[in-house]
């Protein structure tokens, strides 16, 4: 059974840095593509970066300069810094399981993916 689980979510003032951390277990996603996204009270889902099956990593402009997105074996990472309230949302893993995928348009479309977290929280305060 393919399950990702997220945490590192909680609170932290504006400015400040979090680490999100997702951990994958009932397949081997070294070669598929993956990423984070994330999702505002009233708002669209989003994707906040992403990794290709070429270890490639694409990030939204809002998000350039200042989250980190990293893979280590059964774990990704999102390292985020100078948070602003428009970071808060809820992060959530996601994985795709069906093809090897290289480019930044790779786990761009996050209806296309098919192994997610449950998500973890972020709330940035001004």
């Amino acid at each position: 059974q393919v399950q990702l689980a997220e945490s590192g979510g909680g609170s932290v003032q504006s400015g400040g840095s979090l680490r999100l951390s997702c951990e994958v277990s009932g397949y081997n996603w070294r070669n598929y593509c993956k990423g984070w996204y994330r999702q505002a009270p009233g708002s669209e889902r989003e994707r906040v970066a992403s990794i290709d099956s070429a270890g490639s990593a694409t990030y939204a402009d809002s998000v350039k300069g200042r989250f980190t997105i990293s893979q280590d074996n059964n774990f990704m990472y999102l390292q985020m810094s100078s948070l602003t309230v428009e970071d808060t949302a809820m992060y959530s893993c996601a994985a795709d399981r069906s093809v090897p995928c290289v480019g930044s348009w790779c786990c761009q479309r996050w209806d296309a993916l098919d192994a997610w977290g449950q998500g973890t929280f972020v709330t940035v305060h001004s």
